[in-house]
C-alpha cells in the first residue's frame, strides 16, 4: 500500500512537457497508489469551471481514468487554482480537500497544506488572497465573460511576477513562527505542503517533540512527489 503526494504541477498548454510527464505519472505510477493527494497549483491559472479545451480536457480524462478504476484523488486549492469548483470535481471524480486537512497516514496524524498561508511575511499577497478568496469577489469574477477572466488573470499574474523579483528571498518562504503555531495548534508532529518550491525535509521541535516539515516541489524541470507507505514516507524527484 502506498499513498502519493503531488503539488504546484502549474500545469498550462506552454508547458507540455510537464503535461506529458503528468500524464505519464498518470499511467505509470498513480495506478499502483492507494490514493493520489495533489495539494494546490495543479494548474497554472483557473478562471472557471465553464472553461473547456483540449488541454483541459486531456487533463480531466486522466484524473477521471484514476478515479474510476477507485483510486480516490483528494484536490486541494492553491493560489493559483482557487477557483476550480464543484462542477470540476464532478467531471474528474476528485474529492475536494479543505486547506488546512487532518488526515491519518498509516497511524501518522498528518497536516496536509497548500503552504501559501504560511508565509505571513508576505503581507502584501496575503492581503490579495483574503480579497480572492472572498465569495463576493469570486461571484462577481465568475459572474464576467470567459475573455475578460482570462484578461484578469494574465494582469494579475504579470503584477505578481514583477512583485515576486523585487521581494526577498525570506519573504516569500515560509515564517517558522507560523509553522511552529499551526502545528501545535492541530496537534501534530507531520507536515506536508507545497508552494514555496523548495522541497526539502525540515526538522523541528513541536511541543517539545521531533516534528518534520516536508515540503514537496514544483514540476518545473522534473516531477516531484512523496510516496507514504507503512515504513514511512520518501520525498524524491523523477525526470521527465
Amino acid at each position: 500500500m502506498s499513498i502519493l503526494f503531488i503539488s504546484d504541477l502549474h500545469l498550462e498548454p506552454a508547458r507540455p512537457d510537464v503535461a506529458q510527464a503528468f500524464f505519464r505519472f498518470m499511467e505509470q505510477q498513480a495506478p499502483h497508489a492507494t490514493a493520489l493527494y495533489i495539494l494546490g497549483d495543479f494548474f497554472e491559472v483557473w478562471v472557471g469551471d465553464d472553461i473547456q479545451n483540449t488541454f483541459i480536457n486531456k487533463v480531466k480524462d486522466a484524473l477521471r481514468n484514476l478515479t474510476q478504476q477507485g483510486i480516490p484523488v483528494y484536490l486541494m486549492h492553491g493560489n493559483r487554482d482557487f477557483l476550480i469548483g464543484q462542477q470540476f470535481a464532478e467531471e474528474t471524480g476528485c474529492q475536494m480537500l479543505a486547506d488546512p486537512t487532518l488526515v491519518d497516514m498509516f497511524g501518522h496524524k498528518t497536516l496536509l497544506m497548500h503552504g501559501d498561508t504560511l508565509c505571513t511575511r508576505d503581507t502584501d499577497y496575503l492581503t490579495f488572497r483574503n480579497m480572492v478568496r472572498s465569495p463576493l469577489w469570486q461571484a462577481d469574477f465568475l459572474a464576467k465573460p470567459v475573455e475578460e477572466r482570462a484578461a484578469i488573470a494574465d494582469n494579475i499574474r504579470d503584477i505578481s511576477k514583477e512583485k515576486t523579483g523585487q521581494k526577498q528571498y525570506e519573504i516569500m518562504d515560509v515564517t517558522l513562527s507560523e509553522v511552529e503555531k499551526v502545528m501545535t495548534e492541530q496537534g501534530v508532529q507531520l507536515l506536508i505542503h507545497g508552494h514555496t518550491h523548495r522541497p526539502a525535509i525540515h526538522q523541528l521541535q513541536i511541543n517539545g517533540k521531533t516534528a518534520e516539515r516536508v515540503v514537496l516541489g514544483d514540476w518545473h524541470s522534473a516531477g516531484w512527489k512523496i510516496t507514504f507507505t507503512e515504513d514511512g514516507y520518501k520525498l524524491e524527484d523523477f525526470p521527465f
